[in-house]
């Protein structure tokens, strides 16, 4: 570097120090991202859920399901009291939404089939008027050119099996193997791409330990008997999606983050490696048929107390790809107070000032480390980012929505991945969260996570700026 390249380099820093956040956010930190960078073979889209976006929720002969009953008679657990009864109505405005997804050049939809919608009861009895739905959905994304990436379960339980137990009834293997052969059968001729799971450890950890999502339970034996059933209607799925679907690529989505130790002393790298077992370890390995990690977390023992036998052949299954699912990274510290883990999460706000509107830590370098980690097990042979986004707490002014904080967060990451897939890690496509803003589960509809806004009283929709980029660098050669 010559002089005047190092003065006009650190006047160039200077003035960046300077500048409020919003406008730093606004500056790329790297060379530009081309889509070519990332390979031919490369696959890029956006991904929904059907009770955060779909509404109609009891429309059609579609039955109750746990959220519709969860926000309806536990409202003081959802902010504002907000219920997906509506949603961004997607239900009837799918035609319109997909077209907006061609205008924008969007090669790949994922998005979940709600349970009770197809099948009202759980099992039995079919709604085909709910199956007509997701005919429609699907082939309107053909003719425009979308990939249908079909998630089997986001969390959309029918409550009439919910009553039976839930996930703490074994018999769930069996209710989950009928309904995955409906939908597999129904729609396996044209839907090649299909997710078992939407992040196993958000709906039994959340929904039978901290007794935030439905059914809203805090009991440890819960959670573990959840576990156990969980892992193995994983296996069940997959057998089925292989049987019925011809040259399927079969995969399931995990939620994971990065877990650093606070310090650098035993008690807390201790505590990180308990909690890196819950966030990371708890359902990928013992599909891989490593068995649950219980060396590392001897609680989990409890889990293999479920177990019957024959349980140990049923567990593992070879899946096509990995769906990786990544916001941000975790610090634990030693707490012996906390039972099971002895470990306390860092609040984000005590490591970073950059905090998403949830309070999550941005760490794009944690996307890059959990791609290695993830990438390390030798049954992992293709890892698809299958969600990632920030929530922003976005205003409309004169009709727009400038997002840059978010497109920085999205080209940030997206950065990451290119860097392990530069060297060599088996990472072949990205997914942002979300296409549109939309329910988030205990947040409600605060939180805003779409590339494209939704204003819920007109249900307009606004391409955001981070939106109008994603278009423009999917619209490349």
């Amino acid at each position: 570097m010559t002089r005047k390249e190092y003065l006009r380099l650190t006047a160039l820093l200077g003035l960046y120090t300077a500048m409020p956040r919003e406008l730093r956010a606004a500056i790329p930190t790297a060379a530009p991202l081309r889509r070519s960078d990332f390979g031919p073979g490369f696959v890029w889209g956006t991904a929904t859920a059907s009770y955060q976006i779909e509404g109609a929720w009891n429309e059609d002969g579609k039955g109750e399901g746990i959220w519709d009953h969860f926000t309806h008679h536990n409202r003081g657990k959802i902010k504002h009291h907000d219920t997906g009864d509506v949603a961004d109505d997607f239900y009837h405005r799918y035609s319109s939404d997909i077209e907006l997804m061609h205008r924008m050049h969007i090669p790949a939809s994922r998005f979940s089939i709600s349970w009770p919608r197809v099948l009202p009861d759980g099992i039995g009895r079919i709604n085909e008027k709910g199956l007509d739905f997701y005919h429609r959905v699907i082939d309107k994304c053909l003719e425009h050119g979308v990939e249908p990436w079909v998630t089997c379960y986001h969390w959309d339980l029918p409550q009439r099996l919910q009553d039976k137990g839930g996930w703490l009834n074994r018999d769930i293997i069996r209710w989950f193997e009928e309904y995955t052969d409906l939908i597999s059968r129904r729609f396996g001729d044209r839907v090649k791409n299909w997710m078992v799971f939407n992040e196993p450890l958000s709906f039994t950890l959340a929904g039978y330990m901290a007794g935030v999502h439905p059914p809203g339970h805090i009991s440890f034996h819960e959670f573990y008997r959840s576990i156990h059933h969980t892992v193995l209607c994983h296996g069940a799925g997959g057998r089925v999606l292989r049987r019925n679907v011809k040259d399927g690529n079969i995969g399931t989505t995990f939620s994971c983050g990065m877990v650093d130790p606070r310090r650098d002393t035993r008690g807390d790298h201790e505590a990180a490696t308990r909690l890196d077992v819950i966030i990371n370890r708890l359902f990928i390995e013992p599909l891989l048929g490593m068995g649950y990690p219980v060396r590392d977390l001897p609680a989990l023992r409890h889990v293999m107390d479920q177990m019957l036998p024959g349980d140990e052949v049923l567990m593992p299954f070879d899946f096509d790809f990995t769906g990786i699912q990544n916001y941000t990274r975790y610090v634990a510290k030693y707490c012996g107070l906390i039972p099971v883990i002895h470990a306390l999460q860092v609040p984000p706000h005590q490591l970073t000032s950059d905090l998403t509107q949830m309070g999550w830590e941005v760490n794009a370098e944690g996307m890059y480390r959990i791609l290695k980690k993830f990438g390390a097990y030798p049954g992992v042979r293709n890892m698809i980012i299958t969600e990632n986004g920030e929530a922003v707490a976005d205003t409309v002014v004169n009709g727009e929505i400038n997002d840059p904080q978010r497109l920085k967060y999205i080209q940030d990451y997206l950065h990451q991945v290119l860097r392990a897939k530069r060297e060599g890690l088996p990472v072949n496509g990205y997914f942002i969260w979300s296409f549109l803003d939309n329910f988030e589960w205990a947040y409600g509809y605060e939180p805003r996570l779409g590339i494209v806004g939704v204003d819920y009283r007109t249900q307009q929709r606004i391409v955001k700026a981070s939106g109008k980029w994603y278009s423009d660098f999917l619209s490349q050669k």
